[in-house]
């Protein structure tokens, strides 16, 4: 279960970050800037109260680079998500190209730790 919960939770804090980093493009534009940096780093605060848990819990399961790729792999599939269905940007066939670079990433991470069980 710890694995279960850690991936759950990183996909969560991902979606903070990622709003927290790029929705003002969308939902703040002509706001005055601190003001905007303000509520991002309110935004962040919910991501980091999930990104946390998510590190000490997937510690006692993954090496620190397993997390950390397991991370950015998680984090370009839901700025995916973020760019086709909140930011209506096209979906282009770098998103592909990128995912296959991480998916060699997690290989290479992974490939002696047995993670099936």
């Amino acid at each position: 279960m710890p694995k279960l919960y850690t991936i759950l939770l990183l996909c969560a804090s991902n979606l903070f970050m990622t709003y927290a980093w790029y929705g003002h493009l969308k939902d703040m534009k002509g706001r005055f800037l601190p003001w905007v940096i303000l509520l991002a780093w309110g935004v962040a605060f919910f991501e980091y109260c999930l990104q946390v848990p998510a590190n000490r819990i997937g510690h006692t399961q993954f090496s620190l680079g397993q997390l950390k790729v397991m991370q950015e792999i998680i984090s370009v599939g839901i700025f995916a998500l973020f760019a086709v269905v909140y930011m209506r940007e096209p979906l282009r066939l770098d998103f592909l190209w990128a995912s296959l670079c991480l998916a060699a990433a997690a290989w290479f991470m992974f490939r002696n730790a047995g993670i099936a069980g």
